[in-house]
């Protein structure tokens, strides 16, 4: 990601755009710099020279970058939002059970609120196991519409990544929300996934895979408008070049 800390310009010697290189600075630590990175300019994008050699991809990248970091930072904080989240969805959807099942295992409040903080601390490790997949893609996709996505609507990036990544996180997340489920030691999940009949633990987390990932895409993409709404603010030259409001896109 672009700071303002240190920023190095390296000249192509082939007819590609210019290549800017940067270094990472603050990244946040769940993801262990994974996200951390280099703009790279791709052959054949819009260049805007007069702004730096940034192209229209550099500016792409570095707002989805931008945006993903601040959505899984909000994703895989402890509490919070996973806690309104499992309350919103409702268990019940979680666990693909019915009304008249969920009641038989919900036998008192203080357990439900109980299972609800368990499908949340389960919930930020899929939010995490799926972070750098969203961080490898962004890095290494192209962007043959450019100028559509600078011009589209306050998540059409976000949209046009989703589209393009379709349910692999979905998929790399199963794994990880099942293993979760069968390890945990907490004794309230347990026994809700033990008076279970007929649904299995890789069914649950698929339905619960499937919540989040819609999750992660509502964040990214409203960190992408908040940021298309006020790009000066992130302090970044490829944002500010193509969607500030001097920009003439």
């Amino acid at each position: 990601m672009m700071g303002t800390d240190s920023m190095t310009e390296f000249t192509n010697t082939s007819n590609a755009d210019p290549i800017l290189i940067t270094s990472s600075v603050g990244r946040r630590g769940f993801l262990g710099g994974i996200i951390a990175t280099g703009a790279l300019a791709l052959p054949g994008c819009t260049s805007l020279g007069g702004l730096g050699g940034f192209t229209l991809t550099d500016a792409i990248r570095e707002m989805l970058l931008l945006s993903s970091d601040r959505a899984f930072a909000r994703l895989t904080a402890d509490g919070g939002y996973w806690d309104d989240q499992v309350e919103r969805v409702g268990l019940g959807r979680i666990m693909g059970t019915r009304g008249d099942v969920l009641s038989r295992i919900l036998t008192s409040g203080l357990f439900k609120n109980q299972l609800q903080n368990a499908f949340a601390d389960i919930a930020i490790e899929g939010a995490e196991r799926a972070a750098p997949l969203v961080a490898d893609t962004v890095r290494t996709i192209g962007f043959a519409n450019a100028v559509d996505l600078v011009r589209g609507g306050p998540s059409a990036a976000t949209s046009f990544l989703r589209g393009s990544m379709g349910r692999s996180l979905v998929e790399v997340m199963v794994p990880e929300l099942g293993q979760a489920m069968r390890v945990a030691r907490d004794p309230v999940l347990g026994q809700a996934l033990g008076a279970l009949t007929g649904v299995d633990v890789g069914s649950i987390a698929a339905n619960f895979a499937g919540e989040i990932d819609n999750s992660i895409w509502n964040e990214m993409g409203r960190e992408e408008a908040l940021i298309r709404a006020n790009p000066e603010a992130t302090r970044n030259p490829a944002i500010i070049g193509v969607f500030g409001t001097a920009a003439r896109f």
